[in-house]
């Protein structure tokens, strides 16, 4: 089982994510429903409608915590509740009124969730008009970026998981079977390996693995066909994403076999270069040397990677321009591809952990080219 965060633990983060606000120039934060109130609280609502829920965090202050009056004993439920200063509206009332008191300064910046609804910000907004705000993926990139080693723990058991979904995937047919149905199989694996959500199944047989987010359709999957599969999810709230690609049967054309040694080597050669101190670019430019050195570098056409965490694509992000220093604790995945417009796509993917000395990877599933039947 895994470690139980406790009230201390999201204190602890309550109180960084407040303290970080001075130096981003930021009066304080607004979380609505979604991850970060997940990462923050602990508290999920059951469902997340037009009645707003949102944990307002500020230097110097309390927590605070307005939700629906309905809703109010969920919140006094969960882990984090003796550490906010909750609040509630009723329908019918105004919830912005109610809202905007518990924001310290009425002509202040804040963070809010990408997650929030417009619906929310706009009135908000409305009762404030002085105020601004900016989406937390900018105000505050790194947030949830730097990972505990109770969070490392769900992240690698999650790595594992999906790992064992691509052993068993590898057991079962391709050939004359659609997309669709290779797609259910990898979601019923990773839901049997302990998965509560899957998030996406990637399955691009053929000329659909030219497309990095073709997902999976009906094309009938034929013996001769790279396939690039791309599945994750979460598990006890923290994600997976990992991509394999592999081959219908055992004869393997020549240039199937080259581009997936160069995009191997290219993964190796970018998890070699990470280690504390190091701007997310670099992974990405690293990765992108051995594609275009190898003649394919127009074909390599999304960045390296992504972060990890309650969610599956998170800051930071491994691509050119990205100047972010890695810290230990930082998770991401590394996956560049190939993708040969109308023929095939090749694509490896781990998740890595930034460590003191280097990285260490999440995933240790076989990277050579499997073979499907």
């Amino acid at each position: 089982m895994p470690h139980s965060f406790t009230a201390d633990d999201f204190e602890g983060r309550m109180r960084r994510a407040a303290e970080s606000c001075t130096a981003a120039g930021l009066s304080g934060l607004v979380i609505t429903p979604g991850p970060d109130l997940f990462y923050l609280t602990g508290y999920r609502p059951v469902a997340i409608t037009e009645r707003i829920t949102a944990l307002v965090l500020a230097p110097g202050r309390d927590p605070a915590m307005l939700m629906p009056e309905l809703e109010r004993p969920d919140v006094e439920n969960s882990t984090a509740a003796g550490r906010l200063r909750l609040s509630d509206w009723s329908d019918g009332s105004d919830p912005y009124a109610a809202l905007a008191p518990l924001l310290p300064d009425p002509k202040g910046r804040y963070g809010i969730a990408d997650t929030a609804w417009s619906l929310h910000l706009l009135g908000l907004q409305e009762a404030l008009p002085d105020s601004r705000y900016s989406p937390l993926t900018k105000a505050l990139p790194m947030m949830r970026a730097v990972k505990d080693a109770a969070e490392l723990d769900r992240l690698a058991a999650a790595g594992r998981a999906a790992d064992d979904t691509y052993l068993d995937i590898l057991k079962v047919p391709f050939a004359g079977r659609l997309e669709t149905e290779v797609a259910a199989d990898l979601a019923a694996s990773l839901k049997r390996r302990g998965h509560s959500q899957v998030d996406f199944t990637v399955v691009g047989s053929g000329p659909n693995g030219a497309n990095p987010h073709h997902e999976a359709g009906d094309r009938r999957i034929q013996r001769g066909d790279t396939v690039v599969l791309d599945f994750g999810g979460l598990m006890d709230g923290y994600g997976s994403d990992t991509t394999r690609t592999v081959h219908v049967g055992e004869d393997v054309p020549a240039e199937v076999r080259k581009v997936h040694d160069v995009v191997r080597l290219a993964q190796q050669t970018a998890f070699e270069v990470v280690r504390p101190g190091i701007a997310c670019q670099e992974i990405d430019r690293a990765a992108r040397k051995v594609i275009t050195d190898a003649g394919y570098g127009e074909y390599f056409i999304h960045r390296t990677g992504h972060g990890i965490g309650t969610t599956t694509h998170e800051p930071p992000y491994m691509v050119e321009g990205e100047r972010q220093e890695l810290v230990p604790g930082m998770c991401f995945s590394i996956e560049p591809g190939v993708y040969l417009p109308g023929r095939f796509g090749v694509r490896i993917e781990d998740i890595v952990t930034v460590t003191e000395t280097g990285g260490r990877r999440l995933n240790d599933s076989p990277h050579e080219l499997g073979i499907v039947r």
